[in-house]
């Protein structure tokens, strides 16, 4: 990975806090591509050294077109070459035989009757029997359409990879020794398509997947599927609109998961704390649970947006958590998978600065409150009256002294037995999943997830 630019005017914390280079091994070759484009926007590195790590990641795989443009931009109107055309026309050939190979048995499966009958099988192998005696497909079939999914997906056609993937996990059983890769694959490719929706149903086939394997697999084989999984996850989860709310759960209420990033990649802290400031409906009852993670990990790992947290909750300094809410920005601003939530990232901190504030204080400087929530006096008053109201805390403006006068802010035992209990749903289906799970029994075999095989 390129390093840091040390230009005039150029801050170093964007490139002191990018997590690029631990993500990245832990991600396919063509997931890592979108973070590339992300650096090269932000302009956080060297162009040219972006330019030549995009090239060397694309020489990996069969997007030659994509690695060819990328060629001509970093080294002009110098000639292309003649191995990478040679190579691409290699993939062309051989992706034009793939396609005469694979056309009868897509147009079999395309057959209305028969998606009804893939729709309504529940045993792979008389489906497979079947469509081979009436259709003619041939035997092999479901190893075809895993080979050509994957040449697809190498060369950058996600669509097409995802429909054979689609077909080839009805005709295979979940012990086929390729079937969890095919999770991995059709996975990749809903998220470089965008398609959200069906992302999280990949993500959460996978996940039951992974649990379900552990069972069979070695402690050391398990970490480390669970650690593809959550940074694979982060994609889905801060694209979805139930993303934050899942990412807290998996991250923080279940163990295994919560071993990994501890164990593993504790820079996830980052996006499991961001999640938990975003989740305003839920943020109370897991506080307590971050705080503690945190405070345990700050050896292995910290940033301004656990140390806001930290320094806001575990010592109650203001000012520090002040300090940290500013640089958060910046963090926050060069994070190819947080800098969506920028503006509602810093309106529910300055809320959690405020509700705080609040529990310890029974009259309020506005003055001091908007230093402390980095806003101009006119500002912090308008947005302090709008909190009032929305929230219908009990409290009022003294607008002659530039005060804010709170009222008792006690809980009431049937608030408090609410917040307590808010979570045990999730978790309530979760043991019950865990349970059925078991009692049916698990899979076997060794897997890798689909950027291993290649």
């Amino acid at each position: 990975m390129p390093g840091e630019v040390n230009e005039e005017g150029m801050s170093l914390l964007p490139s002191k806090y990018d997590l690029t280079n631990a993500i990245s091994p832990n991600l396919d070759r063509h997931l890592i591509i979108p973070l590339l484009e992300f650096l090269s926007h932000k302009q956080i590195y060297n162009e040219d050294e972006v330019l030549q790590a995009k090239l060397d990641l694309l020489n990996s795989t069969n997007m030659m077109d994509f690695a060819m443009e990328i060629f001509t931009t970093l080294n002009g109107e110098e000639r292309i070459p003649e191995e990478m055309q040679i190579k691409r026309e290699d993939l062309l050939r051989k992706l034009r035989d793939l396609q005469e190979e694979s056309e009868p048995i897509l147009r079999v499966l395309g057959d209305p009757e028969v998606a009804r009958q893939i729709q309504n099988s529940r045993d792979p192998f008389l489906l497979l029997e079947d469509l081979t005696e009436k259709h003619g497909l041939p035997r092999d079939t479901p190893a075809m359409l895993y080979n050509f999914a994957k040449f697809q997906y190498e060369c950058g056609l996600y669509q097409g990879s995802s429909e054979y993937l689609y077909y080839y996990r009805f005709l295979v059983s979940p012990e086929d020794k390729n079937y969890l890769s095919s999770i991995w694959g059709k996975l990749a490719s809903e998220i470089l398509m965008q398609n959200w929706d069906a992302a999280l149903e990949e993500l959460i086939r996978l996940k039951e997947y992974i649990d379900n394997l552990s069972t069979f697999q070695s402690p050391l084989n398990a970490l480390q599927e669970r650690t593809w999984f959550i940074h694979w996850s982060l994609f889905v989860y801060f694209n979805h609109p139930k993303g934050r709310d899942l990412l807290v759960e998996t991250f923080l209420h279940q163990p295994q998961y919560l071993n990994a990033i501890q164990t593993t990649c504790p820079h996830i802290l980052r996006y499991l704390t961001t999640a938990v400031i975003m989740n305003k409906s839920n943020r109370r009852t897991v506080l307590k649970d971050l705080v503690r993670v945190i405070q345990q990990e700050s050896y292995a790992y910290k940033d301004p947006i656990t140390e806001f947290i930290e320094h806001l909750y575990a010592n109650f300094d203001f000012d520090a958590a002040q300090k940290k809410l500013r640089e958060c920005r910046e963090v926050i601003l060069h994070d190819f998978f947080l800098v969506a939530l920028l503006d509602d990232f810093i309106e529910n901190a300055r809320l959690m600065i405020f509700e705080t504030f609040c529990r310890i204080h029974e009259c309020i400087s506005i003055k001091m409150l908007a230093e402390k929530l980095n806003m101009s006096i006119s500002d912090a008053e308008k947005w302090i009256v709008n909190l009032i109201r929305a929230a219908r805390l009990d409290a009022k403006i003294d607008s002659r002294l530039g005060h804010v006068v709170m009222g008792a802010q006690a809980l009431s035992p049937y608030q408090q037995m609410i917040e307590k209990t808010k979570s045990l749903a999730l978790r309530s289906q979760k043991l019950v999943s865990d349970i059925e799970r078991k009692a049916t029994g698990g899979r076997g075999g060794e897997s890798q997830p689909w950027a291993q095989e290649f």
